[in-house]
């Protein structure tokens, strides 16, 4: 009679092994995750349903922190400086998005071109503002923008053109949205210039035996080619629009035009830190939250649909 053991069969401990690899790869990753953004998230969306709230007798109340329910979230819908922020939001992406995908695309399609001269050193060129930290390059405008340290604005005052102020007005928007422009510009760049050197060159081939310009191999086969590179791209800017922080937050005690909530994280900033209101600026945190998540996927769907439409 043969003994029964319970050793697994060869086949269950190589697959076993199959995931244990993977799996242990992926731990470190998955336990930064859960500590870093999974825990906070839980703890912001535990805070929103909650309060500070008076309670104890007497003619002298304890403030005390009680689950309030959506009060947070009707403050947060109802609040008149939210909506003028996300007006304002709205205003900026309009300038910086369309206008840091186009110079980005245009650069890469340049750099592209068959026997270009200096490709190397003008990506180089392009990237390095993507490596400049986002508060010293805030600062570096923020000079070139005050009339009194401005070269250029010493320069429009001797050609009798003084007296341009970009840090004051309607010109307070493209003067932050041009921060974001002039940085992401080179990043966006490189994705999509790496996505058109993947194209086959048999194709650029085949259009210029067929007669086809450069400007139509751009414009017909380049583009939408890397139409999904440009949904990423895309993707990342609106994302990066939507949390728009340390510009205007920079530029604030040099211009009088932006306000302690002139955009929403500002806004929450404030309550959470000037006027210790945890609660309802977790509130804000998970709306602006879940709107970003209900945009990007309203994107990736249009994207999509699009693209299975075309094909």
């Amino acid at each position: 009679m043969s003994a029964v053991t319970d050793t697994p069969p060869p086949a269950y401990r190589r697959a076993r092994r199959r995931w244990a690899a993977p799996a242990l790869f992926l731990l470190p990753a998955a336990l930064l995750f859960v500590a870093f953004l999974a825990i906070p998230i839980c703890y912001a969306l535990y805070l929103s349903f909650r309060g500070m709230r008076m309670a104890g007798g007497g003619p002298f109340g304890v403030r005390q922190e009680t689950w309030v329910g959506l009060d947070n979230y009707a403050a947060v819908f109802t609040d008149p400086e939210l909506l003028a922020g996300l007006g304002r939001l709205a205003i900026y992406g309009a300038i910086a998005v369309p206008l840091t995908l186009g110079l980005a695309l245009t650069f890469a399609l340049l750099l592209d071109l068959p026997r270009v001269r200096g490709a190397r050193f003008s990506r180089t060129a392009i990237f390095i503002p993507y490596a400049v930290p986002g508060v010293v390059a805030t600062l570096l405008w923020g000079f070139l923008y005050l009339p009194s340290t401005s070269p250029a604005g010493w320069i429009l005052e001797r050609v009798g053109l003084g007296g341009i102020d970009v840090l004051h007005g309607p010109m307070i928007f493209p003067s932050v949205a041009n921060i974001a422009i002039w940085g992401g510009v080179g990043f966006n760049m490189i994705i999509l210039y790496t996505s058109l050197r993947g194209i086959p060159v048999d194709v650029y081939e085949a259009a210029r035996l067929d007669g086809a310009s450069e400007w139509d191999i751009a414009y017909r086969i380049k583009i939408p080619l890397v139409a999904p590179a440009l949904t990423l791209t895309g993707l990342f800017a609106l994302i990066g629009t939507l949390q728009v922080y340390g510009e205007p937050t920079t530029l604030r005690p040099m211009t009088s035009a932006i306000s302690q909530t002139w955009v929403p994280l500002m806004l929450i900033y404030r309550d959470a830190f000037t006027r210790d209101n945890l609660s309802l600026a977790a509130a804000s945190s998970v709306v602006l939250a879940l709107g970003t998540l209900v945009v990007s996927v309203i994107l990736l769907r249009v994207t999509q649909k699009r693209s299975f439409g075309e094909s």
